[in-house]
């Protein structure tokens, strides 16, 4: 299952507000690189004709298409300092050790793993 943390959660809701977008909800897609890799994306949209959302967590509705929901699984969507006074969000999938000051360790997105 896919889950949001609470700051995740506070954050999206906060740029929701701040972007005139609050009636939205948040599509997360991924998809596998050539090499193995997981890209993962996210941004509000509309739900499609007929869609139904993948998930409700903390005010946040979340989208998943089909095609990317297998990639998703185990996946938690953190918001984290990534260095001192820098923050953003990070895919951490949970099969993934945490180690580290960030907490994304098996998201690529600090060094200290």
């Amino acid at each position: 299952m896919f889950t949001l943390t609470p700051p995740a959660a506070a954050r999206i809701r906060q740029a929701a507000v701040e972007g005139d977008m609050a009636e939205l909800a948040l599509r997360v897609a991924a998809r596998r690189e050539p090499d193995g890799s997981i890209t993962y994306g996210m941004g509000f949209d509309e739900p499609g004709d007929g869609e139904q959302p993948a998930l409700l967590s903390d005010g946040v509705t979340v989208l998943i298409a089909s095609a990317s929901r297998p990639l998703l699984q185990d996946t938690e969507l953190d918001f984290v300092e990534l260095e001192p006074g820098q923050f953003g969000f990070v895919f951490v999938p949970q099969a993934a050790p945490r180690r580290g000051g960030c907490g994304s360790c098996g998201g690529g997105s600090c060094g200290t793993c």
